[in-house]
């Protein structure tokens, strides 16, 4: 008789050691597997799968915004770099360059992409002649290259997938206002289909893109306390333009520069997925993007009947939900701990007696209830249950959110809290980058966002005792 498999190897605890966990979850959950090519991942199957639905989402979200996809090259001449200032030099120690073509070296040396913006600022000075070619608006799904320094998948590594968008405008107003209808794209997305509550806000000044005007964002918060920059999305006004000769004719007949915005998220989404939901046997997948939703696992399969009622479920229920089956001869057990581990939002259970009694056992992955449900009940059973593992994560992770943001009206409270609490710190600020960098340096939090949502916590600023400006979330994140 063949040996049977091993149960699912244990998974460190992540109240032990949760950079451990992390790892030992998109390892043994079979999502990424390393290969020679320092920094960057190999996306398994399973792994590619979450991103697939991810993408399906989010594309079909942009399109009914009236956003194209379109595919720009993946090497930027440093010529064309180099002509906005602000932008190469927040971009310059991450990127790759490519100096030889075979063993050829190049006249111009010219770097892996990191970003598109002047790839479409060129595409833009050579299809724009006057307002009736406004407003474009273009996305691509594409990897690029970064050269972090330091690594860990779905969160850093050097290459990665993303998807840009990249909007041109004949007004600042119509750039602004779809600067912000992006950014509730991405909050709407992940709050809808991956059940994360996020803050929505902007950047300060040292915190926002390379190149922008402003950059909005929507933060989340993670198991272990620290913040993940989940979205961003930028206005840049009209200084992409300028700076790469972009002119349209406007109705006035008078030329113009056209307003500009970009936005994107990543791969990084799953990494906030797995921190968000995941527990220590592994994943807990969100039902929206969970490559299999229901799993169909026969009991006693070797009895008459038991698999080919699994199989007649199984394609039942793939109407309305992704179903699949697993009828390998492992136990029962090590299958419950192997969809576990993958997340899988519902597990059908179906034996002898349950053909008997027309009934099915169904079990959540987030809370391990059991449901006795009659086979006749399932299309309005699975769908009612999906939706309760959604809405149960969602407000799991709003209450750890809210449990876990504090108030601080003095520095000596803020640092304390930072030394001895992890998560979100609302505190008040002035507006001073020195004061921005004092709580860097201090208490080892960065600034988040200023959130739409303001609270008057205190006239003053936390740092200096100048008056306040802004309250801002505080934080350590990844």
């Amino acid at each position: 008789m063949a040996e049977q498999k091993k149960m699912v190897a244990e998974i460190t605890s992540m109240e032990e050691d949760f950079a451990k966990w992390y790892t030992d979850v998109v390892k043994k959950a079979e999502l990424i597997g390393y290969t020679s090519v320092k920094g960057c991942m190999a996306i398994r199957p399973y792994g590619y799968a979450i991103w697939e639905n991810m993408v399906s989402l989010l594309d079909s979200a942009f399109k009914k915004t009236g956003h194209k996809n379109v595919c720009m090259p993946m090497f930027i001449p440093e010529s064309l770099l180099n002509k906005e200032k602000d932008h190469v030099e927040g971009f310059a120690p991450e990127v790759a360059w490519v100096t030889h073509g075979g063993n050829e070296p190049l006249e111009e040396r010219m770097c892996v992409r990191p970003t598109s913006e002047t790839l479409f600022c060129d595409y833009y000075a050579n299809t724009i002649q006057s307002y009736r070619d406004l407003p474009q608006l273009l996305n691509q799904w594409v990897s690029v290259v970064r050269w972090e320094k330091t690594t860990r998948p779905f969160l850093r590594s050097r290459e990665f997938l993303w998807q840009e968008g990249h909007t041109i405008h004949e007004t600042a107003e119509e750039a602004i206002a779809e600067t912000e209808q992006m950014l509730n794209v991405y909050a709407d997305f992940f709050e809808n289909s991956l059940a994360i509550p996020v803050v929505k806000g902007l950047k300060t000044d040292k915190e926002k893109f390379a190149g922008a005007e402003k950059t909005y964002t929507i933060e989340a918060l993670m198991h272990d306390g620290k913040a993940l920059q989940s979205g961003t999305s930028h206005y840049f006004g009209d200084g992409f333009a300028k700076a790469f000769g972009i002119q349209f004719l406007g109705r006035d007949n008078k030329l113009h520069h056209p307003f500009q915005t970009s936005w994107g998220t990543t791969t990084r989404m799953i990494g906030a997925v797995i921190m968000a939901h995941g527990d220590n046997n592994g994943l807990v997948l969100p039902p929206a993007i969970a490559p299999v939703q229901v799993i169909v696992l026969p009991i006693a399969q070797h009895k008459e009947g038991v698999l080919e009622k699994a199989n007649e479920i199984k394609e039942r229920i793939s109407a309305f939900c992704r179903a699949d089956i697993d009828d390998s001869d492992n136990s029962p057990g090590w299958k419950f701990s192997q969809y576990e581990m993958k997340g899988v939002p519902l597990r059908l259970e179906i034996g002898p007696k349950d053909i008997e009694n027309n009934q099915c056992v169904l079990v959540r992955r987030d809370t391990r209830e059991k449901y006795f449900v009659s086979l006749d009940e399932l299309e309005t059973k699975i769908p009612e249950l999906l939706k309760a593992v959604h809405d149960g994560l969602y407000n799991a992770c709003l209450e750890r959110r809210e449990r876990m943001t504090y108030v601080a009206r003095t520095l000596e409270e803020l640092k304390d809290i930072a030394d001895n609490k992890p998560g979100f710190i609302k505190a008040m600020w002035c507006g001073d980058v020195e004061c921005e960098n004092a709580l860097k340096e201090q208490a080892g939090v960065t600034s988040r966002c200023i959130p739409f949502e303001q609270e008057c916590l205190d006239e003053n600023c936390v740092v200096c005792g100048k008056k306040a400006k802004h309250m801002l979330y505080w934080g350590k994140a990844y």
